[in-house]
């Protein structure tokens, strides 16, 4: 058992091999280093030498001296910091005898083929004395002999060839062992800085001097000591020993570093690296790291101490790791102090930084990418298109398709920036012409907008947005609301704020000249024709859910951003993107007027709305919420020029017609348990609805309540579609379930009195005393006939939608186009032609209504257009609704014309002057896939995607 127990001590505390002499088996206690780099104890290679023989033990090497060297004392220093993490070595090590050593210690015979490195050397006496120097320097326990010795050999280093043979020598253990004993115990400042110099030359050539060097810490505390006590070039070895951020952070080199780079470069010796590279390499190694307080401190010290200029020129280094170093340093600093971003744009080349792009990693590149754009957020619009240009411009590629490239592989939290900067650079040319770069850079910011997944990287994109306004503070923030503020006749705030960055700028001038101002306003409004023209305003939807958001950064940028571009609609051509705009973001307008504490909010969000009082549909949309308008204006007339100029709009200039109309919200239900409601109908005072889990729910629709009567769900599928005879004796239910059933309507209850098998699925039925019409699964109508015949007719056509009005059947498809078909002749006319669209978007036609002789077409707004309305007797089309909202359902009444939109809102359009005259907002978003009237036309009732019946009364 004790047997064992000794094995396993042994097995887990046996020391390294390097720790043990050859010869005695046992840990180091005096270790000396011969000139073949074999290491002994210092008693046992004497007894060895003492016997007679002249060669080393482990390599039969002849031995040009058998002078015992100095004590290793880096070994020695290992071995003791070995045992004090190993305690019990000492016993175990008594335990085992020191073996017998004449077994090691026999004559030998000596070895004429293997002579010493030195001397292979062919120099003649120079070699002589630089042999005698390294001897000296290895085994002198005298420190001038030593430190004459390392003056001797740095001579030699400098006026001679350095051979490999000599380095390799010069590299051996015990040599470095003998230069570092020289830091640590020579004060002649000569001698240290020639030992640092031959340190660093061999260090900069071979890597296991670096190993040997670290091996063990105080070693490496030493350098620093000594660097901090003015032996500067000792910099030059710390860079490239390669110390971790930790050890430079303990070091605490920040000061000295300072000191290195305001020297003038013919104070320091030549060296394989310049204590100013290594400075700048050392301080951008610094301000790399994640510890925030600690690079906080470093890039502070750097502003204060007016380094900066210094470091720019490194910008233009030659070696690629230095100007990635700079732009380092340069970057934590504009992060810390936004100012120093002026005298670096002054002094700055950026074309070595941009041929460094491709030579470097995507985490280098990415430093660059938002150095560029920090660098551009100047308060001199003129100057930072210079700077722009620079950067498309410079360098030997082309810099808009290297960025078009990263941006399309870049990870997400880095996409907003180089998306900005590569927006910023298309923007140089002319806006109105396509773009690959323009359209792939903004498609990458919605995106990023809309990713809720990663909320840091909707805020950085919601950021960049907003930074693309162009106005900027000296240091770098962006004016685009103290700026809009202004324009919302808050002159007040927008002057603290500007006296307030004014103070902090230096030597800058005291206010924007004219040119100034007028290249600040040419950037934003093309910046802002370029966004808001983007897919037909697709940022205006991705702002809006940004401005939802329960982060408070997210949402406040969005609301900025939205503010800025819905006020520059009305500076901008007009391209039809308000309708886009209001739909989005009125409501949330109007909430913010309504709800926000701060008042500054309320004067951006009457601003915003502002824009919309510009055309006839906005100001009646802004009618449906006056009270709220009126209330919130009244107390922003004493702050603001422009809530009195509204004020009045709104009370004097109001067109009396907009209060024709009102529409009172009567009832909300939510089914979202059974799926959407596809289909909704509408009978005396009872509604049905059939949902996509084939449920059939029977509601009574008195008054402002919904009570729901009865539910039944034997489809087992989705009901598709509802149907009732004009007779109003018999319901129809289509379904994907491939069946049509009858209903008998009674005074309460419905009952299934017959099921019609379709043989496919059934979309949008409609009925007649004698037959069904309805979409199948694939192409083409199916004709029903309630005696059992069916036959396909317009077989080359998608159906969409379509409508049954006396006999005549009216199809709208897919590809845009209109038929009509007479069922009784089989005659088909066409109303409206299809388009091929290979490349583009489908524009299907979504909903069809006939009324009074007038065919109503909704479709999207690619051509302009959402409604068109056609003769039926000429297939003339008669007048359009220029509605931007992508329509998906429709009512007509006698009067209106109700459009349900993909976004949960309902415009009402006045079938006269086919004028917009009121928008109303479902509870959600949805779309509204349904809508029908009671038989008074006072009560407007539509489901949604997300399962909700909703209703409103008209007077």
């Amino acid at each position: 058992m004790a047997d064992s127990d000794s094995a396993s001590i042994n097995e887990k505390q046996t020391p390294p091999k390097d720790f043990v002499c050859p010869i005695t088996s046992n840990l180091f206690v005096d270790p000396v280093t011969l000139e073949t780099g074999q290491t002994y104890e210092r008693r046992a290679i004497q007894e060895w030498i003492s016997r007679g023989n002249s060669t080393c033990p482990i390599t039969r090497q002849k031995l040009q001296s058998t002078q015992m060297p100095r004590t290793n004392y880096v070994l020695k220093r290992l071995i003791a910091s070995w045992q004090e993490n190993n305690p019990n070595l000492i016993q175990v090590q008594s335990e085992n005898p020191t073996p017998k050593s004449d077994q090691f210690f026999s004559p030998t015979k000596l070895s004429t083929s293997p002579i010493s490195v030195i001397s292979q050397a062919t120099i003649d006496g120079t070699i002589g004395d630089l042999r005698l120097a390294i001897s000296r320097l290895c085994t002198s326990e005298i420190l001038n002999e030593s430190e004459m010795a390392v003056l001797q050999i740095e001579r030699f280093w400098q006026e001679a060839n350095v051979v490999p043979e000599i380095q390799t020598t010069l590299s051996k253990p015990a040599v470095l062992n003998g230069f570092v004993e020289i830091l640590f115990n020579s004060a002649d400042p000569q001698v240290l800085k020639a030992t640092v110099f031959l340190l660093s030359e061999l260090a900069s050539r071979d890597k296991v001097v670096i190993q040997t060097l670290t091996r063990v810490d105080t070693d490496v505390e030493c350098v620093v000591a000594l660097f901090k006590k003015g032996l500067v070039e000792a910099v030059v070895l710390i860079c490239l020993l390669r110390p971790s951020w930790t050890s430079l952070i303990e070091m605490d080199l920040v000061q000295a570093l300072l000191m290195i780079l305001k020297e003038k470069e013919e104070n320091f010796s030549e060296m394989c690296l310049k204590p100013k590279t290594a400075s700048v390499l050392l301080l951008g190694k610094i301000l790399r790291g994640s510890d925030d307080s600690n690079v906080s401190i470093a890039a502070r010290a750097l502003v204060s101490d007016d380094a900066i200029e210094i470091i720019v020129k490194s910008l233009e280094a030659e070696s690629v790791e230095e100007r990635i170093a700079a732009v380092t340093i340069l970057l934590r600093c504009i992060e810390e102090d936004g100012n120093c971003r002026n005298t670096i744009a002054d002094k700055a080349e950026l074309a070595p930084v941009l041929e460094s792009f491709l030579d470097v990693d995507d985490g280098d590149r990415f430093k660059i990418v938002k150095f560029l754009s920090e660098l551009v957020k100047l308060n001199r619009r003129a100057f930072n298109e210079q700077l722009l240009h620079i950067i498309k411009d410079e360098g030997s590629f082309s810099t808009m398709h290297t960025l078009l490239i990263y941006l399309q592989a870049a990870l997400q939290d880095q996409c907003p920036v180089i998306a900005g900067l590569l927006l910023q650079l298309d923007l140089l040319v002319e806006p109105r012409k396509m773009s690959m770069y323009r359209e792939e850079a903004i498609d990458s910011l919605i995106s990023c907008l809309r990713n809720s997944e990663f909320p840091a990287t909707q805020i950085a994109a919601a950021e960049t947005i907003l930074s693309l306004q162009g106005r900027f503070s000296s240091s770098g923030k962006p004016l685009a609301r103290a700026f809009l503020l202004k324009r919302a006749g808050f002159d007040k705030s927008f002057r603290a704020l500007m006296r307030a960055e004014q103070q902090r700028h230096v030597g800058g001038e005291s206010e924007e000249n004219l040119e100034e101002e007028k290249a600040a306003n040419e950037w934003e409004r093309k910046m802002a024709f370029v966004l808001v023209s983007h897919e037909f305003g697709l940022l205006f939807e991705a702002l809006a859910e940004g401005l939802k958001s329960r982060y408070g950064e997210l949402s406040s940028a969005c609301f900025v951003s939205a503010t800025w571009l819905t006020h520059m609609l009305t500076v901008l051509p007009d391209t039809g993107i308000q309708g886009a705009a209001r739909v989005c973001l009125l409501k949330r307008f109007i909430s913010i007027l309504k709800s926000a504490r701060d008042t500054e909010d309320k004067a951006l969000a009457m601003l915003a709305l502002s824009a919309f009082m510009n055309d006839s549909e906005g100001l009646r949309d802004l009618t449906f919420h006056v009270k709220d308008i009126l209330k919130n204006l009244r107390e922003l007339k004493k702050l603001s020029a422009l809530a009195s100029e509204l004020l009045k709009m709104f009370t004097e200039g109001q067109d009396s017609s907009a209060d024709l109309w009102n529409h009172k919200e009567l009832f909300q239900v939510d089914c979202s348990t059974k799926g959407e409601l596809l289909s909704i109908v509408c009978f005396k005072d009872r509604i049905f609805s059939g949902h996509s889990d084939g449920t059939l729910n029977v509601w009574s629709g008195r008054g402002s309540l919904l009570q729901l009567i009865q539910e039944t769900q034997e489809h087992s599928k989705a009901i598709t579609s509802l149907a009732i005879l004009q007779s109003g004796d018999k319901l129809y239910s289509g379904s994907l379930d491939r069946s049509v059933r009858a209903w008998s309507v009674g005074d309460e209850e419905i009952q299934c009195i017959q099921v019609y098998d379709m043989k496919d699925q059934v979309h949008n039925l409609n009925v007649a005393n004698a037959i069904s019409c309805f979409i199948p699964q694939g192409a083409g109508i199916k004709v029903h006939s309630w005696t059992g015949g069916s036959k396909l007719i317009n077989p080359n056509k998608q159906v969409r939608c379509l409508t049954l009005v006396q006999g005549k059947l009216y199809c709208g498809c897919n590809d845009s186009s209109i038929q009509e078909i007479d069922l009784a002749t089989g005659t088909l006319s066409t109303i409206q032609t299809g388009s091929r669209r290979l490349i583009s978007k489908a524009n299907p036609i979504y909903a069809l209504q006939v009324d009074n002789g007038l065919l109503y077409s909704a479709s999207t707004s690619l051509d302009g257009s959402a409604v068109k309305i056609w003769n039926t007797s000429t297939y003339n089309m008669i007048g359009s609704l220029p509605t931007t909202v992508e329509v998906r359902s429709m009512a007509v009444t006698t009067e209106l014309i109700y459009l349900g939109c993909k976004q949960g809102t309902i415009e009402i359009w006045s079938k006269e002057k086919l004028n917009r005259i009121g928008t109303l907002q479902a509870g959600t978003n949805s779309k509204i896939l349904c809508m029908a009237f009671d038989e008074d036309e006072q009560v407007l009732v539509t489901g949604s995607s997300d399962g909700h019946i909703q209703a409103w009364g008209l007077s």
